[in-house]
Parts: structure tokens; sequence; C-alpha cells
């Protein structure tokens, strides 16, 4: 017969081994869109001029912004998946991705070029920040990743929409990764949605051999597609992996149909270069192709009112499409 000490004991031990059965079947009940982890980070960068951006001029005002990382549930080097936001910042949008790609075992880093600025919002007023700026913000996030012990740098891919897939689609200029990125890798791959390709840059057909995967819709009357078309063509005809995919019946900002959002609303005040040509010219300056002058956000070029909303059946097909390219990319069982 045990002995009132011994029997607590054993009970104690049941007790014990009770507990961490249940610790251990709730940690396998979590859901799989629910990161395992979440780091938020300090991201020194810089604010600076288009211009200084194209001639490698660092001479600009320090800035911090900020990043959050979402390690995806498994075990050692990870993938990520770089997102970076459009004119807007980062909305409610953007979680409905990072949960989809956190659930595929991906992890991901958000990118908020806005709120170490003191803004919020570009749209009416994009002279606010030189187009190019989140390059700088983004290459400074790829030094933060490349660095830590659960990401696999091998596996980094940059995703943008609007003024942010600008920036991923031109971030993959050799150029640009010369001047600014100092983080020792490149992207495994660039994947833009609805970006404006109105500027053609020096050498823009001079990219990283890495595949380049754009989504825009047809109807985009913000950033129009037909300048993307272009782009593409000059890529191909350069031989550079890269492939456009257009949905019909898709404004700008389509993919927020995966949130539920199926109207399409005029973006009453938002600025548009739907209708300017912009070339860079030698020394870095940025040139209205129509006038033969500087561009300006005052050209009679940039018009108002594009634009913007949801469509849930082309979102995803989008999503499918990027999961299906993810997948392929990132060997994921």
């Amino acid at each position: 017969m045990l002995s009132y000490g011994r029997l607590a004991a054993f009970g104690a031990v049941l007790l014990s081994a009770l507990l961490f059965a249940c610790i251990e079947t709730s940690a396998q009940q979590i859901p799989k869109d629910i990161a395992a982890r979440t780091e938020i980070y300090a991201i020194p960068s810089l604010t600076i001029s288009d211009h200084q951006f194209l001639t490698g001029d660092s001479n600009g005002k320090p800035v911090t912004v900020g990043g959050e990382f979402k390690i995806a549930q498994g075990t050692g080097r990870l993938p990520v998946v770089v997102l970076m936001h459009g004119s807007s910042g980062v909305g409610a949008g953007m979680d409905g991705w990072v949960r989809h790609f956190n659930a595929m075992g991906i992890s991901t880093f958000v990118i908020d070029g806005f709120s170490g600025r003191g803004l919020t919002a570009t749209g009416p007023n994009q002279a606010l920040l030189g187009r190019l700026n989140f390059i700088v913000d983004i290459y400074h996030s790829l030094e933060i990743l490349a660095k830590h012990p659960r990401v696999d740098p091998e596996r980094i891919v940059l995703m943008g929409f609007s003024r942010g897939g600008q920036a991923t689609l031109y971030a993959s200029l050799d150029r640009f990764n010369k001047f600014w990125n100092k983080s020792g890798v490149q992207f495994a791959a660039y994947i833009p949605f609805y970006p404006d390709c109105s500027t053609s840059y020096l050498a823009d057909t001079e990219v990283a051999a890495r595949p380049i995967r754009i989504f825009h819709g047809t109807p985009d009357d913000y950033n129009p597609v037909a300048s993307c078309k272009a782009y593409v063509t000059r890529l191909q005809e350069a031989k550079r992996d890269v492939v456009l995919t257009e949905y019909p019946d898709s404004a700008h900002g389509f993919d927020a149909g995966l949130i539920g959002n199926n109207t399409v609303v005029e973006a009453t005040g938002s600025q548009t270069v739907r209708r300017c040509t912009i070339k860079e010219a030698e020394g870095g300056v940025l040139m209205n192709a129509s006038t033969q002058a500087p561009f300006s956000y005052k050209d009679v070029c940039v018009e108002l009112g594009p634009h913007v909303g949801g469509n849930p059946a082309t979102a995803l097909e989008a999503r499918k499409a990027v999961s299906d390219f993810l997948q392929a990319l990132f060997k994921l069982g």
C-alpha cells in the first residue's frame, strides 16, 4: 500500500505528464495561419529624393521605419515573403496575405514605410515621398533578414502592391542593387501587384537573374497595365524571366477581394500618372517625355480620381497563382 507521501508524489508526476500532454496537444491545434512568433523591428533607413536614389547619394535624412516579422510554424530556417504596402499604408488586406503565407509555412516581413516618416498616405500628394524611396527600406530589411537564424537567405521573396509594387519591380534592377543593397544576398523572386510602369530608367532591362511575376488588372486606371506590358516586352526581348498575368474586370487593388471587398469606387483626390511618360535622363533626373522638362506632380499629365476596389474571384485566382509559384520556388512539401 502506498504511503501518503508516495501517493502525493505519484499524483504530482501524473499531473505534470497530463499538463505537458495538454500543452503539446494545444500547440498542435494552433491554426496553421497563426504565426509561431512575432518580432517587431526598427529598421534604420533614409528619406531621399529620387535624384539622390538614382545617383547613389546617401546624404539623406536618417529615418527609422518599422517591420513586423511573423515566423511561421515550423523548424529551422524558413522561407520569407517581404511585403511592401502601397500609397494608403499597411491596410487590412495585408493581413490576409500574411495569414495565407504563414499557413503555407512561409514567414512574412511587413514593412511600414510611412509611420516612421510621419505619413499615413501619399495618394493625394505623391510628392510627399520619392517614388523610389521604398526600395531603400526594402534593402535595409533584407540586411536584417539575411542574418536572422530562422531565415533561409536563399529563399526570400519580395512582394508589393501599387506604390509598393513599383518598388518591388524596380528593386530587381542590377544598378539599384549595386547602389543600395548591402545585405550580401538577393531576393529569390519579385512579385509586383498592379505596379506603375510609366517610368523608364537607364539600364532598366539589366535585372537580377531571378523570376519576376507581375499581376495586374485590365481596367486599372490608377496604374494602367499598358505601360507594364510595354516594359515586360522589353524585358522579355532581353531574355529576362518575367511574366505578366492580367485579369479582366479587376480594378486597382483587386486583391482586396480576399477580405470580401467587391465594390469599385473612385479614389477621390488621389493622384495618378496614367497620362504621363517619365524617363530618366543622364545625371539621375526624371524627365517628363512630353514637356522635356523635369517631371513634377504639378504637371498637366497628372490626373485625379482613379478607381480602386476588390474582385473576390480574380483575387482568389491571383492568390492561387502566387501560392503555386512559391510552392515550386521554395520546394515546399
